[in-house]
């Protein structure tokens, strides 16, 4: 038989600190593109990474962002959930 239950405030606070994970994922976002769009560098190098950045890093990034604030608002729902199930809060 399986078990099923969580610490609220545990839940919550992942919750949490998945969503905060978006603005680390948003700054390197931020950075790389910046930083890319201020650098003198031409050739195929470059259109290589930035071929690479547009169509495979940053739709992953972006997904990634999608995922976190997903998981964590789940979580945070769970928590919510489970306090007034308990009576709890």
């Amino acid at each position: 038989m399986s078990k099923m239950g969580a610490d609220t405030e545990q839940l919550s606070a992942l919750g949490g600190k998945l969503k905060s994970q978006q603005e680390v994922i948003d700054g390197v976002i931020s950075t790389v593109s910046s930083a890319l769009g201020n650098t003198i560098w031409e050739g195929p190098a470059r259109q290589r990474f930035e071929g690479d950045w547009h169509n495979s890093f940053l739709p992953v990034l972006r997904n990634l962002n999608q995922a976190f604030q997903g998981a964590g608002t789940e979580c945070q729902q769970r928590s919510a959930a489970l306090a007034a199930a308990m009576g709890v809060g």
